[in-house]
């Protein structure tokens, strides 16, 4: 496999010729060079990892791919009355779409504040082998080649990333869900999550959109 990093959460991963999207949101340029497009993942509601424009742009190209979504994706759907159809997952389910299969994990969006109420979010594993929790912390229940690992987002502390490296420990680490920082926040950010994977034996390799690495 092929992963493929997009700006901030957006991955595009290949496979035999067929992809799988991942959050294309709001904070990722048009994603309108798919071809061979199965199915898209959004893990959670929030703008920055799904937009109807996105999903659009996606479909035109790729009429036949299915859409994964916790509950909450399908209701901000059904709500922003969109052209296309969520299948709704949660924890514990697999689902296949050749060439892949889809295992979600956890259920809830990490705490940005008490004040601010806690939305749906799945992680998902990708053929055994990459693993991108959303906005999350849930860790998968094995090892994992490949972990995506956000470093920067209004809910996040780079201590607890490096924790969840740690304790994921995963053959390779790449960083996402950046574009909230600056350039020397990214630095830094990458500096200390880079620190984490090097104890737990991960290379760390910061891709930038439009690069990828082979798993």
């Amino acid at each position: 496999m092929q992963v493929t990093k997009r700006e901030h959460a957006c991955l595009v991963i290949e496979k035999a010729d067929a992809r799988l999207v991942i959050d294309p949101g709001s904070y990722t340029l048009p994603v309108d060079d798919a071809l061979g497009v199965v199915a898209v993942v959004i893990t959670h509601e929030h703008g920055d990892h799904w937009t109807t424009e996105q999903i659009a742009r996606i479909l035109e190209k790729n009429p036949d791919a299915r859409i994964f979504g916790p509950a909450g994706v399908a209701t901000a759907v059904a709500r922003a009355d969109a052209d296309f159809v969520v299948e709704t997952v949660e924890h514990g389910v697999t689902i296949e779409v050749e060439p892949f299969t889809f295992e979600f994990f956890g259920s809830t969006h990490a705490v940005i504040h008490e004040s601010i109420p806690v939305i749906d979010n799945v992680g998902v594993l990708v053929n055994g082998s990459v693993y991108y929790p959303g906005d999350s912390y849930t860790l998968p229940d094995r090892p994992v080649e490949v972990l995506a690992a956000p470093i920067g987002a209004p809910w996040l502390k780079v201590g607890d990333v490096m924790d969840f490296v740690i304790a994921v420990k995963p053959k390779s680490t790449i960083p996402v869900h950046e574009m909230v920082l600056s350039v020397i926040g990214k630095d830094l950010a990458n500096r200390l999550v880079g620190m984490a994977a090097a104890q737990c034996g991960s290379e760390f390799t910061v891709l930038q959109p439009g690069e990828s690495l082979s798993v």
